[in-house]
């Protein structure tokens, strides 16, 4: 019986012995260790697989937040280069209003920096002067003279006088543009001088240009104008014989001759000093001088700004 053991099993219908062989028993207990064995190998590997996807799951987070945080500097990135471009558009547009100040034709592919070296050059305050002082046709069409400056037999009173105006031929609705930048005085019909619809540009260094006889008016009191904006309409308002612009430049409350004003530009820049003594140009050239210099200032500001971009 040394070989053998007994199990015994109960129940309701009573007891019931079960004699084994210690060979069985052996393996029973082989068996039962085996599955022991099984479920805590099994045990560790859940525990194992547990912290191994715990660790994936804070990879995965820390990735996403590193993608998100590329995306986000991406868009900063983004913004920085839109910035960056609207930037160099306004600087184009100053450096192409600089060169059209200047009068030089823009080259837009030319490099920024000889851009700006030529638009510093010595004719900046040529083209200044020409921007700041009435100078040009005040008609958007070719024209001619139809009454000069000078003593006359006026056309409607028959009476002898002195015309202190240039009359151009221009038909009614003709475009009427200032000849240089500055601020509109009067715009309005005048009364008792038979000069019509009228209208008054007040310019720089004291220089006034007078538009007269206009059969409309497109700019209204205080407002800014620029050379070769369109401010009237030709017309034949007022004391006339027929329709035509009736054009006068003042200085300091002087009638001018417009005559040389008319045809006075970079290639006939000398002319104008010689031909109209009453204005002192030296001091006037003073003041442009000045202007010149701080617009040159400003140029070089801006190229130092790009050469850091």
């Amino acid at each position: 019986m040394k070989d053998r053991f007994t199990v015994t099993i109960t129940d309701f219908r009573g007891a019931r012995h079960y004699s084994l062989h210690q060979i069985a028993k052996r393996f029973a207990l082989a068996l039962a260790g085996a599955v022991l064995l099984l479920l805590l190998a099994g045990a560790l590997a859940i525990y194992a697989l547990n912290d191994t996807i715990d660790e994936l799951d804070q990879v995965r987070a820390e990735k996403a937040e590193a993608a998100r945080q590329i995306e986000l500097r991406n868009e900063q990135l983004q913004d920085l280069v839109s910035e960056r471009e609207q930037e160099i558009h306004r600087m184009d547009l100053e450096l192409g209003h600089i060169e059209a100040l200047v009068g030089l034709d823009p080259q837009p592919e030319a490099n920024r920096r000889e851009r700006l070296d030529t638009a510093s050059q010595t004719a900046l305050e040529k083209a200044l002067m020409l921007r700041t002082i009435p100078n040009g046709w005040p008609l958007k069409e070719a024209s001619r003279i139809t009454s000069g400056y000078g003593w006359r037999t006026h056309p409607v009173t028959g009476e002898r006088s002195f015309h202190a105006a240039v009359d151009l031929r221009a038909p009614v609705g003709e475009k009427i543009v200032a000849t240089a930048d500055g601020v509109v005085n009067y715009a309005a019909k005048h009364q008792g001088s038979g000069l019509g619809k009228l209208v008054i540009l007040a310019h720089d260094f004291g220089f006034q240009t007078h538009y007269a006889h206009l059969s409309r008016i497109e700019v209204e009191t205080g407002t800014f104008v620029e050379e070769g904006d369109v401010i009237a309409r030709s017309g034949a308002t007022g004391n006339v014989n027929g329709p035509h612009l009736h054009y006068e430049i003042w200085h300091t409350q002087r009638k001018l001759n417009p005559e040389p004003f008319l045809d006075w530009s970079l290639d006939n820049y000398e002319e104008l000093f010689e031909e109209e003594g009453r204005v002192k140009w030296d001091s006037l050239a003073k003041g442009i001088n000045r202007r010149a210099e701080a617009l040159e200032r400003q140029l070089s500001a801006t190229a130092r700004d790009w050469s850091e971009n």
